[in-house]
């Protein structure tokens, strides 16, 4: 039985305690008792609490380039390439609810100088979906539409599948393939 390094545990608990409590009510204490650990032996394995979060945030912003960068790179048509994006970005929220729920809310908690990097980061992603939707405006594939506003609707129509998956069930692949068709068919020129 492979065994999780104490740094590890301690992530995966804060990731838990970031998501069920919000980062600012999440205590070092309330990590060293959720390890089984005096709060105080905590900075013998992490920095600080911030340290832990930026560790899940840029761990997770990693994670969703990994997936999409195959995307980009194939050549696809606009409407493929974005049912394919789609599936991707749904792939990395699912794969750990609680570092998505991390991820999407409490990154506004990451201090200078790292939030501007974060930012970066999630502009450039977003610029990918924007690419996408561009040539296929271009092409005449989706309606003529603000790039901007149908990006961050999509993107903000695929984040909430890590509150079904913790709550309810994980969303099959049917069932985000149906979301996607939703949201992509919208967009669609008749």
């Amino acid at each position: 039985m492979k065994t999780v390094a104490r740094k590890d545990q301690i992530r995966l608990k804060a990731q838990t305690l970031f998501r069920e409590r919000g980062y600012s009510a999440t205590s070092m204490r309330d990590l060293a008792d959720g390890v089984g650990m005096e709060a105080a032996s905590l900075y013998n394995h992490i920095g600080s609490k911030e340290e832990i979060l930026r560790e899940i945030c840029f761990a997770m912003a990693e994670s969703f380039f990994v997936a999409i960068e195959p995307v980009m790179q194939s050549a696809l048509a606009p409407k493929e390439k974005l049912r394919a994006a789609m599936a991707a970005h749904f792939s990395v929220i699912t794969a750990n609810a609680d570092a998505s729920a991390v991820f999407l809310h409490e990154w506004r908690h990451i201090g200078e100088p790292y939030i501007n990097d974060f930012k970066l980061m999630r502009r450039r992603y977003e610029r990918m979906f924007r690419t996408i939707l561009e040539a296929g405006i271009e092409q005449n594939i989706f309606r003529n539409i603000d790039p901007v506003l149908a990006t961050h609707t999509l993107l903000s129509a695929t984040n909430w599948t890590y509150e079904s998956y913790k709550t309810y069930r994980k969303p099959t692949a049917d069932e985000m393939q149906e979301i996607a068709t939703i949201l992509i068919e919208g967009i669609i020129t008749r």
